[in-house]
């Protein structure tokens, strides 16, 4: 008897029970999936963007804006700080390498920054196309921001005032594109990177009046930020107190920020996830309504197996193969759909240029998902497999 393909044709003998009872375990099982296909894909971001990144130093403010803004490029900065404070920063004992970043302007909705080509080394981009820009004015593209807008090593653009677009454009001064880099799937993939010299022409350009007022304002440049790597691990002590204390900068610890960010995301995780098990919950119930009202209907047809031969092992096998008919079926969907809003939710922030969230992800934490559905079914069916098992023939018989 096989009674994998009789399971089968008993789930698909009440196709409305069979279709809700799939539904149902379909939805918190997405659910799940969802919660954690997106938990893993933020969490990933966040370790791939601030790889080797120690500690931001910036103008005083919120220390998590100063991380959103200078790491992950989501949020506006704090202010400037005075160029000369940080090429002194540079000297210091405990900073192995620094990465200036001066921000201010976009093009797209994407953000240029002005930096050096430590930035690109850092996350360890190459280049698909082109070189890396040699002089000011020239400007790499990350490979989003080529894909939407089109441009090509050697074409021009101009920049727009704001970090969001829609200001005033500085058309007195075009970019043009020296390379485009290769997806990275790190934050470079959404910023136009150029030299430091770049941003500050554009708005000398922009507001000088005369060469007198220009030799002015070069000796005022400002940066943004600065990105810092510790020389050894023992800087985390006193450097962050060091910059607080002692400058007019603050220095905001990346790992710490991100750690506070995360535990307020998980707030929202947490009710996903108590949602995703009332659903389950409900789902286990109803296979287990369906399955006990099933043995009672097939009582003949489960009396008939037995004088046919079959144990009592196999009878009770029947409702539990029909269980897991519908924790096969409905992880399949489930998982389709959880992917789905994985993808939805990916492409929503690439419109935002936003996090990079990748779709059709894996993680080991997705076996999660088949298990749960695997243990809700079998928890479900074993009180009907129990009461199959007990069937007794002769009183089958006799009752008929």
């Amino acid at each position: 008897m096989n009674i994998v393909a009789i399971s089968w044709r008993y789930l698909w003998a009440r196709p409305l029970a069979a279709g809700l009872n799939v539904l149902l375990l379909s939805l918190g099982l997405a659910s799940m999936a969802f919660v954690l296909l997106v938990s893993h894909q933020i969490e990933r971001a966040f370790e791939r963007d601030l790889a080797g990144i120690d500690v931001v130093v910036g103008a005083k403010g919120s220390p998590m804006q100063l991380i959103l803004s200078g790491v992950f490029h989501l949020d506006v900065p704090t202010g400037n700080v005075p160029l000369a404070a940080v090429q002194e920063l540079e000297e210091h004992p405990h900073v192995a390498k620094l990465i200036p970043i001066s921000l201010g302007d976009s093009f797209g909705g994407f953000r240029i920054v002005g930096s050096t080509p430590d930035y690109i080394a850092h996350y360890r981009a190459t280049l698909a196309q082109g070189k890396p820009w040699t002089a000011p004015m020239q400007a790499v593209l990350g490979a989003q921001v080529a894909q939407q807008s089109g441009l090509k090593v050697g074409d021009q653009f101009a920049g727009s005032h704001g970090l969001s677009g829609g200001g005033a454009s500085h058309g007195q001064t075009p970019y043009v594109v020296s390379g485009v880099l290769a997806p990275s799937g790190s934050v470079l993939d959404r910023l136009v990177l150029t030299a430091l010299e770049s941003v500050w022409q554009v708005h000398e350009t922009d507001t000088a009046l005369d060469a007198e007022d220009r030799k002015i304002l070069e000796s005022e440049r400002e940066l943004t930020l600065a990105l810092i790597q510790y020389r050894t691990p023992l800087a985390a002590v006193t450097f962050p107190r060091f910059i607080n204390t002692t400058t007019d900068m603050q220095a905001a610890a990346p790992a710490l920020e991100i750690t506070r960010l995360l535990n307020m995301i998980g707030v929202g995780t947490d009710m996903l996830r108590a949602l995703a098990g009332v659903l389950l919950l409900t789902a286990g119930l109803s296979v287990f309504i369906a399955l006990w009202s099933a043995v009672r209907e097939r009582r003949a047809d489960l009396a008939l197996l037995r004088m046919l031969g079959a144990p009592p092992a196999k009878v009770a096998g029947l409702l539990l193969c029909e269980a897991l008919w519908l924790a096969l079926l409905a992880t399949v969907l489930g998982l389709l759909v959880g992917q789905g809003l994985t993808a939805l939710i990916g492409w929503s922030l690439q419109v935002e240029k936003s996090l990079l969230v990748a779709a059709w992800a894996w993680p080991v934490e997705l076996w999660l998902v088949p298990l749960l559905a695997t243990v809700v079914a079998l928890l479900s069916a074993l009180l009907p497999a129990v009461q199959a098992y007990r069937i007794s023939v002769f009183e089958l018989l006799q009752s008929r």
